[in-house]
């Protein structure tokens, strides 16, 4: 089982990247998906999630109105569309499975963490 994220690179600030988050070995096409990210010195922190019908999302209100997760479940794939991206919103980026009933922010709440793909954005 494995989850590659790809799609980050280098923008500036006001641009725009989308992330894309692939699985293999195994459908998840019931659980719920998450973005995280994580800058360099920081903790790894909640970005996004999507419900595994795609009928349901949450942002961190450092995201909110800039970022747009969403799912093609036939393709067992995940994305994190970023918009007005700053500065501050340089980290890698993680995808995982929600596979736990912890909050759906919580770390603790989720397994196979993809890679990572890093973002940064340039002032």
């Amino acid at each position: 089982v494995q989850l590659q994220a790809f799609g980050g690179g280098w923008v500036q600030a006001g641009g725009s990247l989308r992330l894309s988050c692939a699985a293999s070995g195994r459908d998840f096409n019931t659980y719920g998906r998450g973005w995280f990210r994580q800058a360099p010195g920081k903790e790894r922190e909640f970005v996004a999630r999507i419900s595994w019908s795609g009928s349901s999302t949450n942002y961190a209100d450092s995201v909110k109105g800039r970022f747009t997760i969403s799912r093609d479940n036939a393709k067992n794939t995940v994305y994190l569309q970023m918009n007005s991206l700053k500065p501050e919103d340089t980290a890698v980026y993680y995808c995982a499975v929600r596979t736990r009933p912890s909050g759906w922010d919580k770390l603790e709440a989720y397994d196979y963490w993809g890679q990572g793909t890093l973002v940064t954005v340039s002032s």
